[in-house]
C-alpha cells in the first residue's frame, strides 16, 4: 500500500506538471481545486466512470435504477476530463462530480460526503483506497461490464493487493466466460456472466433515434458511406476511395473536432463540406460528396442512414464503438487493430464486419459489398441480430439489486 499511495503522489504531480501545457490535464486539476458536495435527504446510488466509455456502459443501468427508485438520488463521478465534461450537465444525475485522488485521506471523505446506499463501478479503475474504504464501511459495491484478462495485475506474482482489492464488491458482473475463468483462478467466486450493457444502450438509442435534418437530402438515391471516430491514416484511406468514386457519397465524423483537424480534413478530400454549413444553407452544392460532421453528439444517431460503416481507430491503439453501427444493421468496415475488441472479433466471425490493411483491400470490400443487394442485406442483418441477441444486461443487473434488496424506496 506504500507503494501504491507513493504511486498516487507521484501521478497527482505529474498531471499538474502536465496542466501547464495539456488543456486536458489543467481540466483534471481544475475540476479537483474544491471538494466535492453532496446534501441529500436520502442516501444516494453513487455509479463511478473512469470516462465517457464507461458513462456510455453504466447509462443504462442507472437510467433503469431511477425508473425503479425514483425518490433516491445519483451521483456521477468521472477521473477523467473527457467524461466530466461531456456528462457534466446529465439530467438523470442529481450531482456529478470529479473522483477526487485516491489517498486514504481523501478516500474517507468522499465516502462521508457520498454516504451511498449503492456503488456501481464501470468495467475497471480499481482505486484501492475508495473501495478498501467501502468494505470496511460494508457498503454493497456492484463491478458492471467487467472484464478480466490474464495479463492483468491481478493475475500476477505481484498481485495479491490487487486481488484483496476485488473482495469489496458484493458481486462482479463480467461481460464473457474468460473473465469468469480469469477470476476462479484467484479465488473469486462471486461472480457471473451479465454480458455487456452497451448492447442494452444501442438498442435503446436505434428504437428512439430522431430525423437529423440535411442527411436525407444528401444522400438523395446514392450510395452513402458514414465513417466515424476518425483519425488521418482511415481518412486518408477514405479520401483515396471518394476520389476514385465520385458516384458514392460520404459522412467523415472525425474522433476529434478541433478546428484546426477539421480544416486538415476538409484539404485531405477533394469536394466536402462542413456538416454544420450544408444544414444551415440547405442547398444542393454541386459536386459536394463528403460532408465533414463538425460537432458532437450525432454519431450515435448517424449511423442510420448508411448503407455502409466504417468505424476509426483501427490504423491507431484501437477501433472505436462497432456496436452503434451493427444495431441499425449495417455492414461494418475497419482496419486491422481490432484483437482486443470482442463485439468485434464476433462481428467478423459472423460476416456483418471486415478488416482491411490497406485502400486495396478497403476497395475490394466496398466494391463486394455494393456489388449485390443481397449481400449488402445479408452483411448488415448479421450486425443486427448479433447486437439484438445481446442485449439483456441491464435486466440482469437490476434483478439482482431487487433480488438481494440492496436498495428501497
Amino acid at each position: 500500500m506504500f507503494l501504491y499511495n507513493l504511486s498516487i503522489y507521484l501521478l497527482e504531480k505529474l498531471i499538474y506538471i502536465s496542466s501547464f501545457f495539456n488543456k486536458k490535464a489543467a481540466l483534471w486539476i481544475e475540476g479537483r481545486k474544491n471538494f466535492p458536495k453532496c446534501d441529500f435527504n436520502q442516501k444516494p446510488i453513487w455509479m463511478h466512470c473512469a470516462s465517457l466509455g464507461e458513462f456510455e456502459q453504466g447509462r443504462p443501468v442507472i437510467e433503469r435504477m431511477k425508473k425503479e427508485w425514483p425518490s433516491i438520488p445519483v451521483v456521477i463521478s468521472f477521473f477523467s476530463p473527457s467524461g466530466f465534461e461531456i456528462r457534466k450537465n446529465y439530467s438523470v444525475a442529481d450531482k456529478i462530480i470529479y473522483l477526487p485522488v485516491d489517498t486514504p485521506k481523501n478516500a474517507k471523505k468522499i465516502i462521508d460526503e457520498i454516504n451511498p446506499a449503492l456503488v456501481i463501478w464501470v468495467k475497471y479503475e480499481y482505486w484501492m483506497n475508495c473501495l478498501n474504504e467501502l468494505k470496511k464501511r460494508k457498503i454493497p459495491v456492484l463491478l458492471i461490464a467487467g472484464i478480466f484478462r490474464h495479463n492483468q495485475p491481478f493475475f500476477k506474482w505481484y498481485g495479491r493487493l490487487w486481488v484483496k482489492t476485488l473482495s469489496a464488491f458484493e458481486h462482479l458482473f463480467v461481460q464473457n466466460k474468460e473473465s469468469i475463468f480469469q477470476l476462479d483462478k484467484i479465488g473469486i467466486k462471486n461472480a457471473s456472466i451479465s454480458g455487456d450493457t452497451r448492447f442494452d444502450r444501442v438498442i435503446e438509442i436505434a428504437e428512439h433515434i430522431e430525423f437529423i435534418d440535411g442527411i436525407e437530402k444528401f444522400k438523395q438515391n446514392k450510395k452513402l458511406i458514414i465513417a466515424g471516430s476518425t483519425w488521418n491514416k482511415d481518412e486518408a484511406l477514405l479520401a483515396e476511395l471518394s476520389n476514385e468514386n465520385p458516384e458514392i457519397n460520404f459522412i467523415i465524423v472525425p474522433h476529434e473536432i478541433h478546428q484546426n483537424n477539421l480544416n486538415r480534413i476538409k484539404k485531405t478530400f477533394k469536394n466536402a463540406a462542413f456538416f454544420s454549413d450544408w444544414v444551415k444553407k440547405q442547398t444542393d452544392w454541386v459536386g459536394v460528396n463528403v460532408l465533414i460532421v463538425d460537432s458532437i453528439g450525432l454519431l450515435a444517431s448517424i449511423y442510420k442512414y448508411a448503407d455502409i460503416t466504417y468505424i476509426g481507430g483501427g490504423f491507431q491503439k484501437g477501433i472505436h464503438n462497432t456496436l452503434e453501427a451493427a444495431v441499425y444493421g449495417k455492414p461494418i468496415i475497419f482496419g486491422p487493430r481490432y484483437h482486443k475488441f470482442a463485439e468485434a472479433i464476433e462481428l467478423i466471425n459472423k460476416k456483418g464486419a471486415f478488416s482491411v490493411n490497406n485502400f486495396a483491400e478497403l476497395k475490394k470490400t466496398t466494391d463486394y459489398l455494393f456489388s449485390n443487394k443481397d449481400i449488402l442485406k445479408n452483411a448488415g442483418e448479421n450486425s443486427r441480430r448479433f447486437v439484438y441477441s445481446n442485449k439483456g444486461a441491464t435486466e440482469t443487473i437490476v434483478n439482482y439489486v431487487k433480488l438481494n434488496r440492496l436498495l428501497t424506496n
